[in-house]
């Protein structure tokens, strides 16, 4: 049996595996690429919680990942989209995107701006690749993003939590309140 310890890394493991490509004898050079940064991202991000020692940033990093997964899995099976290169209709949105950005926008909402730059930056390159070789267009990709932003962006919370923004919407009223925590 597997212990309470090693038990949400074996899950992440195969939701990595479930997510990963597989790899075909004519996948050029750009495609590996982008299929190894789009699972290296948010290894990373899940990584980031070990590394500060966040239990809690690792809880939400779980809620975050499956959301993100489970939704790009059930649009992609109930849109029906043909792929650029014509291999199928499950081409939208993009998973490779969805789990880059989620990574990416995770590190950002959960240890800030800049400790996510370069990984925005793969996340960007992540989506280059995928219609670069003609796996997704840019409707896809961009559907993807959100999905990951998304759900990382509503499911983590600031690992200080000093400075809180939140928007409020509704049809009379538009606002913005920023809120700071004194220690």
């Amino acid at each position: 049996m597997i212990g309470k310890k090693y038990a949400p890394i074996l899950l992440l493991s195969s939701s990595l595996v479930v997510a990963s490509p597989t790899y075909a004898a004519n996948t050029s050079d750009i495609e590996k690429a982008g299929d190894i940064v789009a699972l290296a991202i948010p290894a990373i991000a899940y990584g980031s919680t070990h590394y500060m020692d966040d239990e809690s940033g690792r809880k939400q990093f779980y809620q975050s990942f499956a959301t993100n997964l489970a939704a790009t899995y059930v649009l992609k099976s109930t849109i029906d989209k043909e792929r650029p290169n014509g291999s199928d209709d499950k081409s939208f949105p993009s998973r490779h995107a969805s789990v880059a950005f989620q990574g990416a926008s995770f590190i950002h909402k959960r240890y800030g701006l800049e400790y996510s730059v370069p990984a925005y930056i793969g996340a960007g390159f992540v989506a280059y690749s995928r219609v670069e070789t003609d796996e997704h267009d840019v409707t896809d990709v961009l559907a993807g993003a959100a999905l990951g932003i998304a759900s990382s962006m509503y499911l983590t919370k600031n690992y200080n939590n000093q400075l809180y923004i939140a928007t409020t919407l509704s049809p009379d009223y538009y606002g913005l309140s920023v809120h700071y925590q004194f220690k």
